[in-house]
């Protein structure tokens, strides 16, 4: 394939998975070139280890390419970013490093393009959100990897005793939570505004109340009028008629509500694939639907990505670009993407996913994947801001609080954040 030549090219990952496994080396020998991959963990155990995927898909390669051996180092998602910037700053920047985020290395011209070592094919067949938010000014940096949505789940065997229907909008999901906290559901609705993953919990509502984190041209605006309606609803119909359930949202985290869904505990909650496992391995019956919004089914979904860089550091573009050519195959993307209960990155292997009798239980949010909006990862201040959004935002529903001044402390810090970049 010809290939352009256009330019110069934590604890919890961006799709909410979390591992606890450390560092495996896969290593070969050759006298060719030997490329250097850092990546996450998206196994819960030794059994389904990212490593197992990793070993199997390098052999395949190396057969075909015996001058290129690929080293793969995989760590958790607790280390695998900090591990990558720790040896960037030492000087020693992997080839390739499959993390969680990439504006910051974009930033400072670490990064080949997309366009610099993707064949035109395979850039042309990412899905056009994933592909958009892998973009610093215009220009593709980060490799969309692993996608997931959200949607709502819900427990139908409490929603049946509660005599309730799945909700369409606000006012429904009230009347729901209403109806099961009457039934003595723990948690009528699970609003994890928790530090672990605030900022997804709060996107969805944004969304949901056609807001956002940024407004049409890419601008913060996270104390809009929208927004400040959302909050102040969460606020008055949710938080302060006790329907959330006993902890505060500020305090629950989402490991902890989707254990709880899982434990039979929450009537209802947002929730992104790997729920389907948790829920179905406790014997919990479960249904899923598009998220409620303010006057119906929401018009956007949140829709989160894992990353994929390749660094300029070794000089290895060619065989860089040869070796992703091969990782974005529409075979080996579903086969990535059907171990771990996640979506695929590209347009083909969705096609091909949607229509797949045993990719059924994913086809909910597939649908919703081209309706989605992503968190601003193009821009170098999201990081502060999504870390200001994780200490504040369980404050605006707390109550007696004021959505509106929260949101305006979260829009001073993007504010001040966005002008330095």
């Amino acid at each position: 394939m010809q290939r352009r030549r256009t330019g110069t090219i934590a604890v919890v990952s961006a799709l909410g998975m979390t591992a606890v496994l450390g560092g495996c080396g896969l290593t070969g020998d050759s006298d060719g070139v030997t490329l250097k991959l850092v990546a996450a963990d998206y196994g819960d155990s030794k059994d389904n280890s990212s490593r197992k995927y990793w070993g199997e898909l390098v052999e395949s390669y190396e057969a075909k390419n015996p001058d290129v051996q690929v080293d793969v180092t995989v760590y958790s998602w607790n280390d695998v970013d900090r591990k990558v910037r720790e040896m960037v700053e030492a000087g020693e920047a992997p080839d390739m490093a499959q993390i969680g985020a990439y504006s910051d290395y974009a930033d400072k011209e670490l990064l080949y393009r997309a366009d610099d070592v993707l064949s035109i094919p395979v850039q042309a067949d990412f899905v056009s959100q994933l592909a958009a938010a892998g973009q610093v000014n215009g220009v593709q940096y980060g490799l969309p990897f692993a996608a997931s949505t959200r949607v709502l789940f819900y427990n139908k065997t409490l929603f049946d005793k509660a005599g309730v229907q799945p909700p369409k909008s606000w006012d429904d999901l009230a009347e729901a939570a209403e109806a099961l906290e009457e039934k003595g559901v723990k948690y009528p609705y699970a609003l994890p505004l928790g530090a672990e993953e605030a900022q997804a919990e709060t996107m969805q509502w944004m969304l949901s109340g056609e807001g956002g984190y940024t407004d049409d041209v890419g601008t913060y605006s996270v104390d809009s009028p929208q927004n400040v309606t959302t909050f102040t609803w969460l606020r008055d119909e949710l938080v302060g008629k006790g329907l959330t359930g006993p902890v505060a949202p500020g305090k629950l985290n989402r490991a902890d509500a989707f254990a709880a869904f899982a434990a039979g505990d929450v009537g209802m909650l947002n929730g992104h694939p790997s729920l389907m496992k948790m829920a179905s391995d406790k014997g919990v019956k479960y249904g899923m639907v598009t998220t409620p919004g303010i006057d119906g089914e929401s018009k956007n979904t949140l829709g989160v990505s894992d990353w994929m860089t390749a660094f300029k550091k070794n000089g290895h573009r060619d065989e860089i670009g040869d070796f992703l050519d091969f990782v974005y195959s529409e075979e080996n993307v579903l086969d990535f993407s059907r171990e771990y209960d996640l979506l695929p990155v590209t347009t083909s292997a969705s096609r091909t996913m949607s229509t797949a009798p045993e990719d059924e239980n994913l086809k909910p949010f597939l649908d919703e994947l081209l309706l989605s909006e992503l968190y601003p990862v193009g821009k170098t201040s999201w990081a502060s801001v999504s870390a200001d959004v994780k200490k504040r935002i369980g404050q605006a529903v707390a109550t007696g609080a004021s959505p509106k001044e929260v949101l305006g402390q979260i829009q001073a810090t993007a504010m001040k954040a966005g002008s330095a970049e």
